[in-house]
């Protein structure tokens, strides 16, 4: 094994020992200090753009970035001069110069990095005065709103949708003062291929990224009488919403959030993984049928519809290889407006279906062709976890307060296999505890497929069932489906089942979780933290195989018949389009 070189040098006259090649960023982050930074995100955007993160370097002819001035032996290192902090006061006041400050009505008051950042620093938000670009606000697609006049062109939307998507939809337009982040010939995020997933705005600094939202939509749905108002929660949503309580990350809050729905005067408060398990049945019986009379494979998941999006827009030649179930979200949407309502004896009109997602995409999926089983939506609103911690505050309950409740039968009954679906390589878990059991022909106590664990961007592995090696593979990041995808196309792909998600590290990484600082981003694992709590509540279950839930099976006996029986077909299938890349 190599011996690692340690470089020695001083920070604020502190000695500080760090491997040759580290930043002196990152070496002051090991000596304690903290230096602020805005354009800066660990593996995706060192640039040293904003130059927030200045610093003093004995011998320097100028002040130097930070986050990309690597460390020598024996320099000396001033974090917090008079000079540094006085460039770094400047520098903020020259971005307020160009830049919406109405901060009261803006979707990021209060979690801004600027506006957290020129408080420490006392900066005037006054001090230069002078021209001010203005830019129309993009509002064409149902889940983006771009508001370039709060845009402080740090770029971490650029590096987030090349680097984390490999589609580089946004970058930088015009030069000089007339800089600005947009779409190629600054077409509207409507005429291009964005598939909505959001990680824009988990990284936007500001508010001139964030989803669009359906709060009042909800509201308005409540107060009317008329209407039956059902709300489920995707699996991730309890693991992400605590945080905007003060919550640490991978805080499961999934009893106050379900009492929180509850006084909010929803009809019914219901668990999407429910669907999650539906899923399972209707996609493993649709690769058993693959696997066994030469179906097309590998057989690609469907629940992330940015994938989907990207897939028709990319590689619309491998459109067979998509799976043809509807996603849990609209499963249970489906399932609510036939199953549910004929029970209830409702007429699918006047129910309102309101999912909760740790997704934008979500936004456009429900309005997708082929989502309507009932004749109309499977799923009227969809609100992310940011949208409901809203609501939640909107509606005056304080939530670190609220009793644990749970979720009302029979829609909110489910194993914690569809809770798998929140991480990556959560679905292909779940998929394969129950098929191990079906081609087995018994109930196996194995189930804990550890190989597609973890968040690494690809993961493969064989599994043997019933002699029959399986091929699997998991991907998060659609620079990384990317790759599992030109395999595919050139005929290098000997996998029979993918499972892919568009945001790295799966759901619980949503482009509608909560939004967590830069510093939080350069410094912790996200992704671990919130899929651990995943782990962790399925390993306390006593439900842990979808085929087991006592509902699923119910719904099979009592109306569905069997996966992927004709009824099954139409009312929780789906098809998909090709469409243009530009």
């Amino acid at each position: 094994m190599e011996e690692i070189k340690m470089v020695n040098l001083k920070i604020n006259g502190q000695d500080v020992s760090v491997p040759a090649g580290t930043t002196i960023l990152d070496a002051a982050r090991k000596a304690g200090i903290k230096i602020p930074t805005l354009c800066y995100l660990r593996d995706i955007n060192a640039i040293g753009a904003c130059r927030v993160c200045v610093v003093e370097v004995k011998g320097a002819r100028s002040l130097v970035a930070s986050c990309v001035y690597p460390v020598s032996e024996g320099m000396e290192v001033t974090t917090n001069s008079q000079k540094v902090i006085e460039a770094r006061k400047t520098t903020v006041e020259l971005i307020l110069s160009d830049h919406d400050k109405n901060c009261l009505s803006c979707v990021r008051n209060q979690n801004c990095e600027l506006q957290r950042l020129s408080e420490e620093l006392g900066c005037d938000a006054k001090r230069f005065g002078g021209a001010v670009n203005t830019f129309d606000i993009d509002a064409t697609t149902p889940y983006i709103v771009r508001d370039n006049n709060k845009c402080i062109l740090c770029r971490r939307c650029v590096a987030a949708c090349k680097n984390y998507q490999g589609l580089a939809i946004i970058g930088t337009n015009s030069r000089g003062f007339a800089t600005h982040v947009g779409a190629a010939f600054d077409k509207d995020l409507a005429d291009v291929p964005c598939v909505g997933c959001g990680q824009c705005i988990n990284v936007c600094p500001v508010g001139a990224l964030h989803e669009k939202e359906e709060i009042d939509d909800v509201i308005a749905a409540l107060q009317d009488k008329s209407k039956y108002v059902i709300i489920a929660t995707a699996p991730s949503v309890r693991i992400g919403l605590g945080e905007e309580f003060g919550y640490p990350i991978g805080s499961n809050v999934e009893g106050k959030m379900v009492t929180a729905m509850r006084k909010m005067g929803f009809n019914a408060v219901f668990d999407v993984d429910f669907a999650a398990d539906l899923t399972i049945m209707e996609e493993g019986t649709e690769f058993i049928n693959r696997l066994n009379n030469g179906g097309t494979l590998p057989m690609l998941t469907s629940c992330s519809p940015a994938w989907i999006k990207y897939v028709e827009h990319n590689y619309p030649d491998l459109i067979p290889n998509l799976s043809s179930c509807k996603s849990p979200q609209q499963m249970f949407g489906a399932i609510c407006k036939t199953y549910y309502a004929e029970k209830l004896g409702i007429d699918p009109k006047d129910m309102v279906v309101v999912s909760v997602m740790p997704c934008t995409a979500k936004k456009f999926e429900k309005g997708r062709a082929n989502q309507s089983a009932a004749g109309v939506p499977d799923i009227d609103i969809a609100i992310t976890t940011r949208e409901l911690a809203k609501l939640i505050r909107r509606f005056g309950l304080i939530f670190n307060e609220l009793e644990e409740g749970k979720f009302d039968a029979p829609l909110g009954i489910s194993s914690t296999a569809g809770l798998l679906f929140g991480a990556t390589g959560g679905v292909m878990e779940a998929a394969l505890r129950t098929l191990a059991d079906v081609l087995e022909g018994k109930e196996l106590d194995k189930i804990e497929y550890t190989a597609v664990r973890g968040t690494q961007g690809i993961k493969e592995a064989v599994v043997n069932i019933a002699g029959k090696d399986v091929k699997v593979a998991v991907a998060s990041g659609l620079a990384n489906a990317k790759v599992l995808m030109d395999k595919i196309r050139a005929g290098e792909a000997d996998y029979h089942f993918i499972e892919i998600m568009s945001c790295p590290g799966g759901c619980v990484n949503g482009g509608g979780q909560p939004i967590k600082s830069a510093y939080e981003r350069n410094n912790l694992d996200i992704k671990a933290l919130r899929a651990g709590a995943i782990y962790a509540a399925d390993s306390k279950s006593e439900l842990r195989k979808s085929h087991k839930n006592p509902i699923i099976k119910e719904l099979y006996d009592n109306y569905l018949g069997e996966p992927n029986s004709h009824k099954a077909h139409k009312i929780l299938h789906t098809s998909y389009e090709a469409r243009k890349k530009y």
